[in-house]
């Protein structure tokens, strides 16, 4: 990657598929296995069907938090680019937002969760 800055996304779903990356991104990612505390995933019903096109399937999760221990979403950390990560909000349907959160490794990270939950801050 030349972009000297980069960006760290937490994927725990449908942008953890290569064909999915291949279309936001026009590349496939490496990435680091890690888990988000404290978030549970919930069904989500996508209707946008270039969204659906993409990933091959309108049944997708997201992540919510729920502040419960026991709660934890395992996924993958990727380094991307400023564009790329703006690839990935265009990806993503309005159901979802992206947020900072702490990883359990510590790094921090962009994800998407749930748009309607509340979310705990820094």
């Amino acid at each position: 990657m030349s972009d000297a800055h980069t960006e760290l996304l937490f994927a725990y779903g449908t942008l953890q598929s290569e064909n999915v990356q291949l279309a936001t991104f026009g590349r496939k990612l490496d990435g680091d296995a890690d888990a988000l505390a404290q978030y549970r995933l919930e069904p989500l019903t996508i209707e946008d069907e270039r969204v659906v096109a993409v990933s091959g399937k309108a049944q997708h999760t997201m992540a919510r938090f729920t502040g419960r221990v026991s709660d934890v979403v395992p996924g993958m950390v990727f380094v991307l680019t400023p564009a790329e990560l703006e690839s990935a909000d265009g990806y993503e349907v309005p159901a979802v937002k992206r947020v900072s959160v702490v990883l359990e490794s510590g790094l921090r990270a962009w994800t998407y969760v749930d748009a309607r939950s509340e979310v705990p801050g820094p």
